[in-house]
C-alpha cells in the first residue's frame, strides 16, 4: 500500500478516505469537501511502472574489472542480476550476500536456467590479453571469448519464445580493426588481418548467431581507464616510482574509454531499443600514447619522460607487446549519433577524476 503524506490535523475519516482514494487517483489528491478540502502527496506512487522497468540481467565477466562495476551499478537501480561463472567462490567473495542481497550466483550447468527467463544477457567473459603470448595463451585468447559466448548464444536460441532474453550485450575490442598510425577507424571500417582482429571477428561472429528475435549489440571495447583494473592499475605503480614514461615510440594511437562510461554505454543498451549493431565503446578524443603518459604524469605529479623501450617490452611480454606497442585511432561514430552524454569525453579529465 502507498505511504501518504497529510497534515496532522486529519481526522481518521478523511485518512482513511485519502489512503482509499490513492489507490484509484494520481499522485496529488485532494481530500475532504468545500473549505476544509486540502491536498495529499502520495510517496511511491509509481510503484507499477518501477516494477515493470525491473530488468533481469544475466551476466558473464561479472567477476571482471568492467562487469564488477557494471553489477554494482545494476544492483543500486534495483534490477535483478544473475552472475553466470565458472568459480562460484571467487563470485561470492566478490559479492557477498550482505551487500548484494537477492543477487543469484550459476556455474556453467545452471547457466540455462539463468538465462531463461532474463531480460537481458550481458557477456564480458574473456582471458585477458595483456600477458606474454605462447601458443597455448594465443589458443586460450581466443576460446575462452568463442566458446562462453556461443554457449551463451545457443542458451538463448534454445529458450523457449515467452523465456527468451530480449536483449544480447556482447563486448568485442577494437583490436577488429587492427593497427595504424595514420588511419581513423569507425564502425564502418573493415577489420584488421592480425591476430586480435582475428579474435574479434570469430568473437562477433558467434554472438552475430542469436536468434534474430533478440536485439544485439556489439561494443568494441577500448582501453579502459580505472583506478582498480585495467591498463592503469599496472601503469600508476611505475609512475610513482617516478619510472613513468612513453612505451615504444609514444606516436602510437590510444583509443580509451572511462569505466564509468562505458558502464553507462552498456546500461543504455540495456533498455534503448536504438542501440543495436555495432558500437564503439570509446571516448570521443582518441590520444596518442605519449600524450596519454603525459597527463597521467602531471595529474600524478610525476615525471613521463623515461620512455620504455621496445626491445624490453618485447623481452617481457613477446608477441603480446603489440597491444602496448601498436595501436588503432577509433572514435565512437555511432554513439554520438545516438546522443549518448559522454562523462569524460577528454583524457586529463578522465584521470583527475580517477585519482581524485
Amino acid at each position: 500500500m502507498e505511504l501518504c503524506r497529510v497534515p496532522a490535523a486529519t481526522t481518521a475519516f478523511a485518512w482513511t478516505n485519502s489512503i482509499s482514494s490513492t489507490l484509484q487517483l494520481p499522485q496529488t489528491l485532494f481530500v475532504g469537501v468545500g473549505p476544509k478540502r486540502f491536498r495529499v502527496w502520495c510517496v511511491n506512487g509509481n510503484i507499477e511502472s518501477q516494477k515493470e522497468s525491473q530488468m533481469v540481467v544475466s551476466v558473464t565477466g561479472a567477476t571482471g574489472f568492467v562487469g564488477k562495476r557494471l553489477v554494482q551499478r545494476l544492483h543500486a537501480d534495483k534490477h535483478q542480476i544473475r552472475v553466470l561463472t565458472r568459480s562460484r567462490s571467487k563470485a561470492q567473495s566478490i559479492f557477498p550476500v550482505k551487500e548484494f542481497p537477492g543477487l543469484v550466483i550459476a556455474e556453467e550447468p545452471e547457466w540455462r536456467n539463468c538465462i531463461e527467463g532474463s531480460t537481458a544477457v550481458v557477456n564480458l567473459a574473456g582471458m585477458p590479453i595483456s600477458t606474454r603470448w605462447s601458443p597455448e595463451i594465443k589458443k586460450e585468447i581466443k576460446q575462452s571469448r568463442i566458446r562462453v559466448t556461443s554457449k551463451v548464444v545457443d542458451l538463448i536460441n534454445n529458450s523457449q519464445d515467452d523465456d527468451r532474453p530480449k536483449v544480447l550485450i556482447s563486448a568485442s575490442a577494437v583490436g577488429y580493426y587492427g593497427t595504424s598510425e595514420a588511419r581513423v577507424f569507425d564502425e564502418q571500417s573493415p577489420p584488421g588481418n592480425d591476430f586480435l582482429a582475428e579474435v574479434c571477428r570469430e568473437w562477433e561472429g558467434a554472438a552475430l548467431k542469436v536468434n534474430k528475435d533478440v536485439r544485439l549489440a556489439l561494443i568494441r571495447i577500448g582501453v579502459v581507464l580505472g583506478k582498480d583494473g585495467g591498463a592503469l592499475a599496472k601503469m600508476i605503480p611505475i609512475f610513482m616510482m617516478f619510472a613513468g614514461g612513453p612505451l615504444g615510440s609514444g606516436n602510437q594511437w590510444f583509443s580509451w574509454i572511462h569505466l564509468d562510461d562505458l558502464v553507462d554505454l552498456i546500461y543504455e543498451a540495456l533498455s534503448n531499443p536504438s542501440y543495436k549493431g555495432v558500437i564503439n565503446g570509446t571516448a570521443p578524443n582518441p590520444v596518442r600514447l605519449a600524450e596519454m603518459c603525459e597527463q597521467l604524469g602531471s595529474v600524478l605529479g610525476r615525471p613521463s619522460w623515461l620512455p620504455v623501450p621496445e626491445i624490453a617490452l618485447k623481452a617481457v611480454l613477446g608477441e603480446g607487446a603489440s597491444v602496448v606497442l601498436d595501436g588503432q585511432k577509433v572514435v565512437p561514430t555511432r554513439a554520438k549519433e545516438l546522443g549518448f552524454p559522454f562523462k569524460y569525453r577528454y583524457i586529463k579529465d578522465a584521470l583527475k577524476a580517477i585519482m581524485s
